[in-house]
């Protein structure tokens, strides 16, 4: 769908709601909101707060600059990208369906879970350009320099040669262009913190899904019925009152990320919260006793001493958390991944 197109469709989806929920529902149809940060975090000089409902965005020749600190920011619908310490990372293009950003100093990693064929997320650093091509789990590192795929495909082109890097495989940006394998089962903090982000995000999930499902947020049908998930786009950032962030709802199925996580369309979130002793698959005797919400890839959250799921510090939920927000900002081209519907 043209940019156009989905601009208008967010005018009219932001007349639906109320005053209170308009505060909350405001998302840039662009790539580079700033979800969420851990500590000191410099948006062009100035300290970025993300609180009370404020996600502030990450525009074109913007760069955002990290310390002993880290953030986590939404690209196109389903692609996250989470910035390490003492970084330094610039938005060269936020258009959603043509995402660029420059790694100029220490580490970034991709989490892609819902790439669009068409759309494109494409990283720079120095002459290397690195275009990823599948779902997946990619990190580019300064020092060293180079590109580490955990899981998906990526096209790396670098003094006029071209590569193809993909699952658990590395490659050095050093110019040769050799390819090596490494071990993607290991990590370190940046990987572990990156891998908590999305647990978090995805237990913001089932809940934002039934919201819509059971029109909570006053659209008839839920999300399949909006513009933009008949076939146009692979879901949404919608935003969750009870965590006090955003988190990705897919049009249909359910999407699973490097880690197992799942994200859940309001379509099939009912397994989360109604999971059958057994799922009938079709044809003779075949059911599924396995399939419900403890096999969804989620290991669990402590709960803090104040009962809540401590999966925020900074961003801070609501007082009334009473419906999820939604902008309807799926890629230009025919969805990918997911299931089908009930």
């Amino acid at each position: 769908m043209k940019a156009t197109s989905w601009l208008i469709c967010f005018a009219l989806i932001l007349m639906g709601f109320s005053g209170s929920a308009l505060a909350q529902s405001v998302i840039s149809a662009k790539s580079g909101q700033i979800n969420y940060t851990l500590g000191t975090v410099l948006l062009d000089g100035t300290e970025v707060q993300v609180k009370g409902g404020i996600f502030p965005q990450m525009k074109t020749n913007q760069e955002l600059k990290t310390a002993d600190s880290l953030a986590e920011l939404l690209l196109s619908p389903g692609v996250f990208l989470r910035v390490g310490e003492n970084s330094s990372v610039k938005m060269l293009s936020d258009r959603l369906e043509d995402t660029r950003l420059e790694l100029s100093s220490g580490s970034l990693i991709i989490e892609g879970d819902a790439l669009v064929k068409g759309d494109t997320v494409t990283l720079v650093y120095k002459n290397a350009v690195v275009t990823l091509l599948r779902n997946g789990l990619y990190r580019l590192d300064s020092e060293p320099a180079q590109l580490r795929v955990y899981d998906g495909e990526a096209l790396v082109d670098q003094g006029g040669q071209t590569v193809s890097v993909k699952r658990a495989h590395l490659l050095p940006l050093n110019g040769l262009m050799l390819v090596e394998k490494f071990d993607n089962k290991t990590g370190d903090a940046l990987l572990r913190w990156a891998r908590r982000r999305a647990e978090y995000l995805a237990l913001a999930n089932p809940s934002a899904a039934r919201l819509i499902d059971s029109g909570g947020l006053g659209f008839a049908g839920g999300l399949d019925s909006l513009a933009g998930c008949g076939g146009q786009g692979v879901g949404s950032w919608i935003h969750n009152p009870y965590f006090g962030m955003y988190t990705f709802v897919p049009c249909n199925g359910v999407y699973t990320n490097y880690w197992g996580n799942q994200y859940w369309s309001p379509s099939q979130v009912w397994m989360v919260y109604n999971p059958p002793q057994s799922v009938y698959t079709g044809g003779g005797n075949n059911w599924d006793a396995g399939r419900s919400a403890t096999s969804s890839g989620y290991s669990g959250v402590a709960a803090t001493s104040s009962g809540t799921s401590g999966t925020v510090a900074v961003s801070s939920a609501p007082s009334t958390a009473t419906s999820s927000s939604i902008v309807v900002v799926g890629g230009s081209s025919g969805a990918s991944g997911g299931g089908s519907h009930r």
